[in-house]
C-alpha cells in the first residue's frame, strides 16, 4: 500500500504542478519548427503567429525552417523533442494529413507522436499560369489542355504535396491530361511559372498573391468552394464546371506527444486571442487566409478525418507510397 500511496501522491502532485507550470510558461526561448521552405504559406503564418506569441509571452520565439522529404525531416525533429512546450511545430494539412499515405515507413506516427494544440487559418490555392500560356480563363485552360493532351504541364512543391494532388484531382474531375513536374518546394515551382519554364501550378494564396497582383502570373481559378476576398475576381474551379471541387487546407500548431494539458490549454488560449487581434486579422487577410479557431480535441479529430480523406485521393491518383 505504501508504494501505491506514493504513486498516487506523485500523480496528484504532478496535476497540481501543471497549472503553475502553465502559468509561468514560457520562461525562455521557444522554437517553432517549420518543415516547409521559407516564403511559403506555412512560413508566413508561422512568422506572424510567432511574433505575436513573442509579444504576448515576453520571450523570444524563433522560427526554424527544417526542409526535406516533404516535411518529414522537420516534423520528425519535433516528434523527438522534449514534451515541455519549448519546441513546437507549425505545419499544414498537406504535410501532416497526406504524408501517412505517401510514406510506408514514417519515423513517427502522425497522430500518436504529436499533441494537437490548435488551428491557425485556412487558405485556398490558386491555379496560376505563366506569360507564355495562351489561356486567359479557366475554361480556356481546360480547352487548351483537352486539345493538347500531355503537352501542358504543372509544377508542384513535390510528389504527394497538396499542389500535386490538386493537379491530380483536377485531371481526374475535369478529364484532362497535363504533366506533373515536381520541385523541392513551392517557391521554385512558382518561379518557373513566372519564368515560363513550366506552364501552370497550384499555389497557396499567401505564397503567390503578390505575383498575381504584380501581373507576373495570372490566376485562372481558386480551389475553395467560394471566391476569396483576396482575389474576388478569380472564379472557383466549381464555377468553371468542375462540380463540388472544394479544397481549403488548414494550418495549425502541434507539440510533441505528452505535452502537459495545462501547457496545451495555455498555448491554445493564447493562439485564439491572437487570431482575434486586428493586426493578425489584417495580415491573414492580405495573405488570403481565414482565421480558424479550434480546441485541441477538435483539431485532433479534424486531422484524423483528413488523413482518411487524403488517403482516398492518393489511392485514386495512383500514387505509390515511398
Amino acid at each position: 500500500m505504501g508504494v501505491f500511496r506514493s504513486l498516487v501522491a506523485g500523480a496528484l502532485a504532478a496535476l497540481v504542478a501543471w497549472p503553475s507550470y502553465a502559468e509561468d510558461f514560457p520562461t525562455r526561448l521557444v522554437r517553432i519548427v517549420v518543415p516547409q521552405a521559407p516564403g511559403g504559406a506555412t512560413d508566413t503564418f508561422a512568422r506572424t503567429i510567432g511574433q505575436k506569441l513573442s509579444e504576448h509571452w515576453k520571450q523570444p520565439v524563433v522560427i526554424e525552417n527544417r526542409v526535406g522529404a516533404a516535411g518529414v525531416i522537420g516534423t520528425d525533429s519535433v516528434a523527438k523533442a522534449p514534451a515541455d512546450g519549448y519546441t513546437l511545430l507549425v505545419t499544414y494539412e498537406g504535410s501532416q494529413a497526406i504524408n501517412p499515405s505517401l510514406y510506408e515507413h514514417l519515423p513517427f506516427d502522425t497522430i500518436k507522436d504529436f499533441t494537437a494544440i490548435g488551428t491557425i487559418a485556412t487558405t485556398p490555392f490558386l491555379l496560376i499560369v505563366g506569360p507564355k500560356v495562351e489561356a486567359t480563363t479557366f475554361g480556356e485552360f481546360l480547352a487548351l489542355a483537352r486539345a493538347n493532351p500531355d503537352k501542358l504541364n504543372y509544377g508542384s512543391a513535390g510528389s504527394g504535396s497538396v499542389n500535386h494532388l490538386l493537379g491530380e484531382m483536377l485531371k481526374y474531375e475535369a478529364d484532362v491530361r497535363i504533366t506533373h513536374v515536381p520541385y523541392k518546394g513551392a517557391p521554385q515551382a512558382i518561379a518557373d511559372v513566372i519564368g515560363g519554364h513550366v506552364d501552370a501550378a497550384f499555389a497557396s494564396a499567401p505564397s503567390v498573391i503578390a505575383s498575381v497582383q504584380q501581373g507576373s502570373v495570372r490566376a485562372l481559378a481558386i480551389s475553395s468552394g467560394k471566391r476569396a476576398a483576396i482575389s474576388p475576381d478569380t472564379p472557383t474551379i466549381a464555377e468553371g464546371g468542375v462540380k463540388n471541387f472544394d479544397v481549403n487546407p488548414w494550418w495549425g500548431i502541434f507539440g510533441p506527444a505528452g505535452l502537459p494539458p495545462s501547457i496545451v490549454s495555455k498555448i491554445n488560449a493564447d493562439l485564439a486571442a491572437i487570431l482575434k487581434d486586428p493586426d493578425t486579422l489584417d495580415v491573414l487577410a492580405k495573405q488570403g487566409g481565414t482565421p480558424f479557431v479550434s480546441s485541441p480535441e477538435e483539431f485532433r479529430n479534424l486531422l484524423e478525418r483528413d488523413i482518411a480523406k487524403w488517403a482516398k485521393t492518393v489511392k485514386a491518383a495512383g500514387i505509390k507510397p515511398n
